[in-house]
């Protein structure tokens, strides 16, 4: 049964992180976040939710990169009890689906913790300033949805957050896989 992120709470300042990059480096949100907003994922492999919209992400990415809109991928699972969620598995899937950006290692899950994150894909848009702006689903094409036309709720708040400031008055929730936490905690 997958869970649902809510978006009631918007305005709040993003907390500062230094996590693993799959490319082995300690990476800080002040090095990775974009000069007219930031997007950041919490997204894992094995998710059936992320695994659909992995390619899409990659794709939007590579979009609001080019308005100085930066992406970061943040893996918070418990890796003993999800080993398809490893440190060199991540290394894998961002590989397969051509990431551009910085996909992160959350060990200790304190990052997710600090964020609210509760389900992957959780994705948070942030302001130029690292207020949030945004939470809620990439887009209209949710798993099995039928619709020619995808709507691409994402971008386009970026889009509205980097022109006006402020993210759109209607937010769609996004949903997936809880994130699975070290002894079952929360």
């Amino acid at each position: 049964m997958p869970v649902n992120a809510t978006n009631e709470k918007l305005g709040w300042l993003a907390p500062n992180f230094i996590l693993k990059d799959i490319s082995e480096n300690y990476m800080s949100l002040d090095q990775l976040k974009g000069d007219n907003g930031t997007v950041i994922a919490f997204i894992c492999n094995h998710c059936p939710y992320v695994i659909a919209i992995a390619q899409r992400l990659s794709f939007e990415a590579k979009e609001l990169k080019k308005l100085s809109i930066n992406t970061i991928a943040i893996m918070s699972n418990d890796v003993i009890k999800y080993p398809e969620d490893s440190f060199d598995n991540m290394k894998l899937f961002s590989k397969k689906y051509d990431f551009n950006f910085s996909y992160l290692y959350d060990e200790t899950q304190e990052v997710a913790k600090n964020y609210g994150a509760v389900c992957t894909p959780d994705i948070f848009g942030f302001n130029g300033s690292l207020k949030l702006m945004y939470r809620g689903r990439i887009d209209s094409g949710v798993m099995n949805s039928k619709e020619v036309e995808i709507k691409r709720e994402l971008y386009n708040a970026m889009l509205k957050i980097k022109n006006d400031g402020i993210g759109p008055s209607e937010q769609f929730n996004s949903f997936g896989c809880s994130i699975k936490w070290k002894n079952d905690e929360q």
